[in-house]
C-alpha cells in the first residue's frame, strides 16, 4: 500500500479509502490511485476487506433464465461493470423453490446487494428482501428499491410510427410473454400508438421470445403488411416463416424487431429494430447498486431505446 501511495502522491489512508470503495475520495484522486494500483499490480484481498468493512464486495444477480439473448447480454454487461468496480458477481436462477430461496442462496454467499433481472422482477415485487440492497431491471415504479430500465414504450412507439409512416394501414404485433414487464410495456405502447393514429388495433399474437415462436406466429398474420415483433429472436423466426410462405420482406410485409442484438444487421434482410444498449443498462444498474450499498438513496432511471432502420422496413 505504501508503494501505491508514493506512486500516486497521496497518503496510505487515501489508498485505503479507494481500495475499500469509500465515497470520501474525489474522482481525480481516485483515478490517480486506481492507475497506480494498476501499474503496480496491487489488488486488495477481498476477505481482508470484508473483515474491516463488513462488506464482501460481492453482488448477486437473480434471473429466471439465461436462455434468452437479452438476459445473457445483461449478464455479460453487469459482470463487466461489476469487475470494473472490483466487485465479484454471484448468479442464481429462480427455480421451483421460488425467489425467496434465490435470495437465501445469495445471503449464504454474503452478498452486499443484488440485481433482479427482467422476468424475475414480477416475483420480487411480492417478496422484496428487507435486508438486501436491491436494483430491479425493468419494473413498475416502486419505492422499495432502485429501478433501471430501457424505454420500452418509447422504442415501441418509434417502431410503430415508422411503419405507419411507410404507408401501412395498421401494424400487427408479435408480443412477448404476458408476465414480462418489458413485453407488456412494448405491447401497451403499440396499442396506444395505433389508437392515437386512429388505426385498427389487431389482436396480438403471443410468443415466448424464441425464434421458433416467432416462426409459428406468422401463420396468424396472413393479412399483415407490417409487423412489430417484441424481440429480435422472434423476428428472426418471423422472417424465415415469411420466406417459407413466399412473402417478400419488405416488399410484401415490413418487419421491425426489438433489442438490436449483435446479429440483427446480418439477418436476411438486415433487420430494422429498436436498440437496447445492454452495456449502458449494465453499467447504470451496477452504479445504482453500489451507490445504495454506500448509503445512497433509491433511483429510477430510464435508458433511451432508439430505432435503427435497416432493409426489413424501408
Amino acid at each position: 500500500m505504501a508503494d501505491v501511495a508514493a506512486a500516486a502522491g497521496v497518503s496510505a489512508q487515501t489508498v485505503s479509502r479507494v481500495a475499500n470503495g469509500s465515497p470520501r475520495v474525489d474522482p481525480t484522486t481516485r483515478a490517480r490511485v486506481e492507475k497506480a494500483m494498476g501499474d503496480l499490480g496491487y489488488r486488495m484481498h477481498r476477505a481482508a476487506r470484508a473483515l474491516r468493512t463488513g462488506q464482501t464486495s460481492t453482488i448477486g444477480l437473480v434471473v429466471s433464465t439465461l436462455a434468452t439473448v437479452g438476459n445473457s447480454r445483461m449478464l455479460q454487461a453487469i459482470s463487466e461493470a461489476a469487475a470494473a468496480r472490483d466487485y465479484a458477481l454471484a448468479v442464481v436462477t429462480v427455480g421451483e423453490r421460488g425467489i425467496r430461496e434465490a435470495f437465501a442462496r445469495l445471503r449464504s454467499q454474503g452478498v452486499d446487494g443484488a440485481v433482479v433481472l427482467n422476468e424475475a422482477t414480477e416475483l420480487v415485487r411480492d417478496a422484496p428482501p428487507a435486508d438486501l440492497h436491491l436494483v430491479v431491471v425493468d419494473s413498475p415504479p416502486d419505492e422499495r428499491f432502485s429501478i433501471v430500465q430501457t424505454d420500452h414504450a418509447g422504442g415501441a412507439r418509434a417502431a410503430v410510427e415508422h411503419l405507419l409512416g411507410l404507408g401501412h394501414d395498421t401494424v400487427h404485433h408479435v408480443a412477448g410473454p404476458a408476465r414480462s414487464f418489458a413485453a407488456a410495456e412494448r405491447e401497451r405502447a403499440w396499442r396506444a400508438t395505433l389508437a392515437d393514429a386512429g388505426r385498427r388495433v389487431p389482436e396480438p399474437v403471443r410468443g415466448d421470445w424464441t425464434s421458433a415462436s416467432g416462426h409459428a406466429a406468422v401463420s396468424a398474420l396472413t393479412d399483415a403488411t407490417a409487423v412489430f415483433v417484441a424481440n429480435d429472436q422472434m423476428a428472426l423466426g418471423a422472417l424465415r416463416a415469411f420466406a417459407d410462405a413466399g412473402r417478400r420482406v419488405p416488399e410484401d410485409v415490413a418487419v421491425v424487431g426489438f433489442d438490436d442484438i449483435v446479429d440483427a444487421a446480418e439477418y436476411r434482410p438486415p433487420l430494422t429494430t429498436v436498440r437496447q444498449d445492454f452495456d449502458v443498462l449494465g453499467a447504470r444498474t451496477v452504479e445504482a447498486l453500489v451507490a445504495a450499498i454506500e448509503g445512497g438513496t433509491h433511483v429510477a432511471e430510464t435508458v433511451p431505446a432508439p430505432l435503427v432502420v435497416r432493409d426489413s422496413a424501408r
